[in-house]
């Protein structure tokens, strides 16, 4: 095998070889390995999402924002009113939300990832109607646990409901929960106006639990929230007492109706420049890997200049670059970075 060719897996030779030994580790963000541990340990999620968690904490102790960016913030905070934050990937977006919680010691933020089939139901609660027919026919047949129309089986019903990051955002609660709406602009047309209600009033029903609510010991059911604890619903109505820090980001791919618009205080951020981009670098690949990239990370903002780029994509770059180390180093960076806004 020639110099040019060692670093790679696959050979396209049509030989069998035991290449896969010499493969490096993964990226960070796509390690799966830890699940099996943590399923063991008994452990909900897995290793993985450890490790992003991990990143987002460092990406937060080292975020700085800017004079707009930080006063920005302090208004949505005291005027409990959503932050809408545009600009293009890479920009920080995410990051901030995970700044504010870190220094005001919110826990862990919730996010709500959009895409264009998601409904405002889907950030509310999910009720599984299906499993707990299921769950009764079964009982009945059985001859045991609660059958359909006993007492029983109405105080399970809490069993089936999960609520989702909005509606755990808006639990009651002495301090505000941060609730990341990740790339709302990539939504169906009716979500931002679904949204509108909820953001403004900070409450929401849940009907099922309404229906049987007389037949609940004190009006209330324990339900399953999204970071997967358990709480007490009254009455069918979730209702926050601290409005949660709510970030919404987009891309700029669409433009927001203007009822949504005056409920938020719009940040737009500029393009990341070499320090904050550095800091994203070594947060996911540590000090080395951010220095080994330098020359990378300044071929991205010259290019970045005219073309529309991810710093994902950059991550990609230097990771492999950096793990491979290809003879090709600028060439393979490039292939990986291409551009957003137009086709090859």
């Amino acid at each position: 095998m020639t110099e040019s060719s060692e670093w790679l897996i696959y050979r396209g030779a049509g030989e069998p070889h035991d290449g896969m030994s010499r493969l490096p580790p993964p990226p960070p963000w796509r390690d799966f390995s830890g699940r099996d541990a943590d399923a063991e340990a008994g452990v909900e999620g897995d290793g993985s999402r450890d490790r992003r968690l991990g990143a987002h904490r460092h990406l937060a102790e080292l975020h700085r924002p800017g004079a707009e960016e930080l006063e920005m913030i302090n208004a949505a905070l005291y005027l409990r009113r959503p932050l809408l934050v545009t600009g293009s990937p890479g920009a920080g977006k995410t990051t901030l939300a995970h700044s504010v919680a870190y220094e005001l010691g919110l826990g862990e933020v919730l996010r709500w990832s959009i895409v264009s089939r998601t409904a405002l139901q889907d950030g509310l609660y999910d009720y599984d109607a299906i499993a707990r027919l299921q769950d009764v026919q079964i009982a009945a047949q059985g001859g045991f646990g609660a059958a359909a129309g006993s007492p029983g089986a109405v105080e399970a019903i809490g069993s089936y409901i999960r609520l989702g990051p909005l509606g755990t955002a808006l639990l009651p609660s002495d301090t505000p929960r941060v609730l990341l709406i990740d790339e709302l602009d990539k939504s169906d047309i009716d979500l931002p106006n679904d949204l509108l209600n909820v953001l403004e009033e900070g409450e929401f029903e849940i009907p099922e639990l309404q229906r049987v609510a007389d037949r609940l010991p004190g009006g209330e059911a324990e339900v399953l929230t999204a970071d997967g604890t358990k709480v007490r619903v009254r009455d069918g109505r979730v209702r926050c007492r601290a409005f949660p820090f709510v970030v919404l980001t987009s891309n700029g791919e669409r433009d927001f109706p203007a009822p949504l618009m005056r409920r938020c205080i719009h940040l737009e951020l500029d393009r990341p420049d070499h320090n904050r981009l550095a800091t994203f670098v070594r947060a996911h690949l540590g000090d080395e890997a951010a220095r080994a990239g330098d020359d990378l990370i300044a071929r991205f903002l010259e290019r970045s200049r005219s073309e529309l780029l991810a710093a994902d994509q950059l991550l990609n770059a230097i990771h492999l670059t950096d793990a491979a180390a290809p003879p090709s180093r600028e060439r393979l960076a490039d292939l990986l970075i291409q551009r957003l806004d137009r086709p090859r």
